[in-house]
């Protein structure tokens, strides 16, 4: 009807009205609208049952083309102690799809690969071509010491776009101790990389990541202003070290953890860049975020664990949707132990179905305009900041893990959580909730670390060791399997 406006109260007569207003109370059985409709999420945000485009605020986006056949990096973890079948892991994953490959290290071999000189790593990564297939690393304190054995290896690659991933922060708050001062480690990994800098023109340098805080049951909010105030300290390091501050930031990548709560990661993964844009305008540059998305270890679980490749795929979706840059999938058997060959497969493929597919990166930031998700963006980004402002008003992120605030505020969120899910207001499916009388645990590879442990270089560094209460790593599952 031409010039004539419909509402809600034109569609409903009074008789209409009341009638469907009586239907409103009986679903609501006695419940107020914000008890029976409206959500709390472990940050203290209310999740409405409806939004409008009155209420959808603004928010940074992702509007880069993306490639429309490797729309973002598919990377896959090497983990396994013996450095030479990890390297044939890696070589598989990169035949069959994969785009790059994260290495973790730990000589003793119960965390990683027992790595502890550059000769390992060669083991690991012969035959790759490093220039072709990026190779990033997770190192602990060993960071400074592996970028330097990963750089010497790609001597004849100047361009091949290497992650260092060094993160001294992640290490220190998940450990609780740092032999030597953390601030050191910190001078020490920020000289290391401005040195690899000026061979290595694609390299990045430090992961930014809040995923300590994350893993040890802690919210999203507090995930991302860890995450914004390690990106801070790491970025005065590097300009300490003399590189301009716009090269700083732009050596630097984002770590973001998704988890099952596919609405809220891709959401999140979209505050972080919200974040990262207001952390660097406020530094007086504009660089764009380089966002690495890890899968939650903290949402798996041991009992029934095929149901962790529902929340995988969930984890997946949401990197995805949310625009990150590079998507690291665990595998549905890490709860339990390391993966086999299958297991592998599963993790590689996932990423594969979502990409070539379901075809997620065709379109440019796709959450973009949906009015709740936006919503839900701006109000994870603003509580974020905020908690970002307490870190740095506290004198940053290592005052902030020293003296306990972090690890009191992610403690909090930790029981609130662990009561929800004690009370079954949060269920696990397979755990709290439809659990499989016939579970049968999936295979496993059977190792022993400690064939594969080796000697790693010394990393004390001169000085009294730091000390902070320990972000230590947890499943909620965890509790109920062991009941």
């Amino acid at each position: 009807m031409s010039g004539t406006t419909l509402t809600l109260a034109d569609d409903f007569a009074p008789p209409a009205r009341e009638a469907w207003l009586k239907l409103v109370e009986k679903t609501l059985k006695d419940q107020s609208f914000e008890e029976a409709l409206v959500r709390q999420t472990p940050d203290g945000i209310a999740i409405q049952p409806l939004y409008t485009s009155d209420s959808a605020p603004t928010v940074v986006r992702d509007l880069r083309a993306r490639d429309a056949d490797r729309p973002w990096d598919l990377r896959m973890a090497l983990a396994h102690p013996d450095p030479r079948q990890a390297g044939a892991e890696g070589l598989k994953d990169l035949e069959n799809g994969a785009a790059s490959l994260l290495v973790a290290i730990d000589p003793t071999g119960r965390d990683g690969v027992a790595i502890g000189s550059a000769d390992d790593l060669a083991k690991v990564l012969d035959g790759v071509l490093l220039d072709l297939a990026p190779v990033a690393l997770d190192a602990g304190y060993l960071g400074p010491k592996a970028a330097d054995w990963l750089g010497a290896l790609a001597k004849a690659a100047p361009n091949a776009p290497l992650a260092f991933h060094m993160d001294p922060l992640t290490a220190f708050a998940r450990t609780g101790a740092s032999p030597g001062p953390i601030e050191s480690h910190i001078v020490s990994a920020a000289t290391v990389g401005a040195r690899l800098a000026q061979t290595y023109a694609k390299a990045s340098l430090f992961l930014a990541t809040g995923r300590a805080a994350h893993e040890a049951g802690g919210s999203n909010t507090e995930e991302l202003a860890v995450m914004a105030a390690s990106a801070l300290a790491y970025a005065k390091a590097l300009v300490r070290t003399g590189l301009p501050m716009e090269e700083a930031f732009s050596r630097i990548v984002v770590g973001v953890t998704v988890d099952a709560e596919y609405f809220t990661g891709v959401a999140k993964i979209r505050a972080a860049r919200e974040i990262w844009a207001r952390t660097t305008s406020a530094c007086g540059v504009n660089v764009p975020a380089k966002i690495e998305a890890r899968s939650s270890q903290r949402m798996l679980a041991k009992a029934d664990a095929w149901t962790n490749l529902l929340r995988l795929t969930s984890a997946g979706f949401a990197a995805a949707v949310g625009g990150a840059d590079a998507v690291v999938l665990g595998t549905f058997t890490d709860a339990i132990g390391l993966p086999t060959a299958f297991a592998r497969r599963q993790a590689r493929n996932t990423q594969l179905i979502l990409m070539e597919e379901s075809h997620l990166g065709r379109v440019a930031d796709p959450a973009g305009g949906a009015w709740y998700i936006d919503t839900l963006t701006d109000q994870l980004a603003q509580a974020a900041w905020g908690g970002f402002q307490a870190i740095e008003g506290a004198g940053g992120i290592v005052k902030a893990l020293e003296t306990g605030l972090v690890a009191s505020a992610v403690n909090a969120t930790r029981e609130a959580q662990a009561a929800a899910y004690a009370d079954k207001s949060r269920k696990i499916l397979g755990v709290t909730v439809f659990p499989n009388a016939d579970d049968k645990r999936p295979e496993v590879a059977q190792v022993d670390p400690a064939a594969f442990a080796v000697a790693g270089p010394d990393v004390r560094l001169p000085g009294p060791d730091s000390a902070c209460p320990a972000l230590a790593p947890m499943r909620f599952a965890a509790a109920f399997e062991e009941a």
